[in-house]
């Protein structure tokens, strides 16, 4: 009986030793998995500038002292026009990827296509924005991420962008947050929501660019998650 009973142990070892074989190449993959998560969130490598190293799109907002005539609805560059003075409306489409769909913002309003940032809303972007403003100093610009609700009233979250060029060079910094998300007590309840871009609880999403002599505010999309949380 006592023979039997280590050969049971022996073979109850065995099968604790297969399992945990078994189990190791799942385990990396899982732990490679989450590595690669944290470094698209916090990439090492990163410019000059501060902004991310790697591909991305750029897109230029210019302030110019005279309203433009031309018609640039479909122009598709990589530019917007707005009033070096004053506010324009720049209305957001959602779409598989970035393109200007109407450059000339000194009438009032302009047009960008970009794709939806957060589909489920967990706070982790699928993509990150990066802003730094260029020109002469002395310029700022403030940008605020708005949208409809169905009764057709304006929401506005409350974290705004605000930039200003001051002497010396200037760095990028993450603002996926200011605009990627509306955040606003929507329900009423006393307590800020957050709400991502194209998110249906909303509709007619823009920024509301207020410029106040900025004359260049970068912004960069590259394929890097942020965590907004």
């Amino acid at each position: 009986m006592a023979k039997n009973a280590g050969i049971f142990d022996d073979t109850k070892k065995l099968v604790i030793v297969l399992v945990l074989l078994l189990s190791l190449p799942v385990a990396l993959s899982l732990v490679k998995s989450r590595s690669n998560i944290i470094s698209q969130a916090r990439p090492d490598a990163v410019t000059g500038s501060g902004a991310p190293n790697g591909p991305h799109y750029n897109l230029n907002i210019i302030g110019v002292p005279k309203q433009k005539s031309a018609d640039m609805t479909g122009s598709e560059g990589h530019r917007i026009f707005v009033s070096l003075v004053g506010k324009t409306k720049i209305n957001l489409t959602e779409g598989e990827d970035y393109q200007v769909l109407d450059a000339n913002g000194t009438d009032g309003t302009a047009a960008f296509q970009l794709p939806n940032p957060d589909p489920d809303n967990d706070g982790i972007t699928e993509y990150s924005v990066w802003a730094r403003p260029l020109g002469k100093p002395g310029g700022k610009s403030s940008t605020t991420t708005c949208a409809v609700d169905e009764l057709g009233q304006e929401w506005c979250s409350v974290y705004t962008l605000v930039l200003v060029r001051e002497a010396g060079n200037s760095k990028f910094t993450d603002v996926s947050k200011q605009l990627l998300y509306i955040y606003v007590d929507l329900n009423g309840d006393g307590a800020v929501e957050r709400y991502p871009l194209f998110d249906d609880a909303l509709q007619g999403y823009f920024w509301n660019y207020d410029n106040q002599g900025m004359k260049l505010v970068q912004l960069r999309f590259y394929q890097v998650i942020s965590n907004v949380n």
